[in-house]
């Protein structure tokens, strides 16, 4: 069977190929979450994006995992697209989440969570999803990912609450107005990857304590309204995945610790794990 696996977030997405010799393929496209970009522009990006670095190899089977892909609509969407590029293949839809879950969980129960440009969270009992609490997207929620971070940090800059020398390097990095990020954010397209995009500042200058605390504060929200909800949460292993979680893996563990929960695993993808799940090597 030639296999292929797909992990796609609202910004990234990761794939794998596998076929009956173990030769494995590993790529990157864009992320396609059906929230954020319509069945005609995710046919076109697999084809550039996909078709391309498969050459002539053809999955007999596709496992895709998406952010956006947890209500029947956007499932049927996704699969409609997948099904014009790989009209001969099995495809089976399935969420980013589940795919957290079998990659850092494996056959054991737990608490799995996402911490790239949005974020979410699940109990795992070793077989299927017992308990999420609602991810409400970027607008409403997403505390503790890369949007979040990024919308606080604009919100410092704009209300000029930013010390001066990081305030400084921001400008001189950026050379933004008010205007310009008005602009990227209620009117041009997928603006929770423009707002995690300002993650990558925070990092870089995580030295300054205003960064410091502007993610753990995040952090401390993420777990207040997510993990510490579920229950007997105290007594599960958490894992996590994603970018930030995986860069800023000092001060998640630091605020893990400060919550009574016990982190074990932080990976930056769930690919390599997913990958081992299904030809069985978890």
């Amino acid at each position: 069977m030639n296999l292929l696996i797909a992990d796609s977030g609202s910004t990234k997405t990761d794939w794998r190929f596998i076929d009956s010799n173990r030769k494995i393929i590993a790529f990157r496209s864009e992320g396609y979450n059906p929230y954020l970009i319509s069945g005609t522009q995710m046919e076109e990006s697999l084809r550039r994006e996909v078709l391309v670095p498969l050459g002539s190899n053809t999955p007999t089977m596709l496992f895709f995992y998406g952010a956006g892909c947890g209500t029947d609509a956007n499932k049927y969407a996704v699969k409609k697209s997948l099904a014009t590029i790989f009209p001969t293949t099995s495809i089976e839809i399935n969420t980013d989440l589940l795919a957290a879950a079998r990659s850092l969980c494996g056959p054991e129960k737990g608490i799995a969570a996402i911490l790239g440009t949005g974020s979410n969270s699940c109990h795992f009992d070793g077989n299927s999803i017992v308990a999420n609490n609602p991810s409400l997207g970027y607008i409403l929620g997403d505390e503790g990912s890369g949007a979040a971070l990024g919308k606080e940090l604009i919100r410092m800059v704009l209300y000029d609450t930013l010390e001066i020398r990081l305030k400084e390097k921001f400008v001189n990095r950026f050379n933004l107005t008010k205007e310009i990020i008005l602009e990227k954010v209620y009117r041009e397209p997928l603006p929770n990857r423009y707002l995690a995009s300002f993650s990558i500042f925070i990092y870089q200058n995580i030295e300054h304590s205003q960064c410091v605390d502007l993610v753990v504060e995040n952090f401390r929200s993420f777990f207040k309204n997510h993990i510490l909800r579920y229950t007997n949460a105290v007594d599960l292993p958490l894992h996590v995945t994603g970018s930030v979680g995986f860069y800023f893996s000092n001060l998640l563990r630091r605020v893990a610790e400060e919550q009574g929960i016990r982190l074990v695993r932080v990976t930056e993808t769930p690919i390599a794990g997913l990958l081992n799940y299904h030809i069985g090597e978890h």
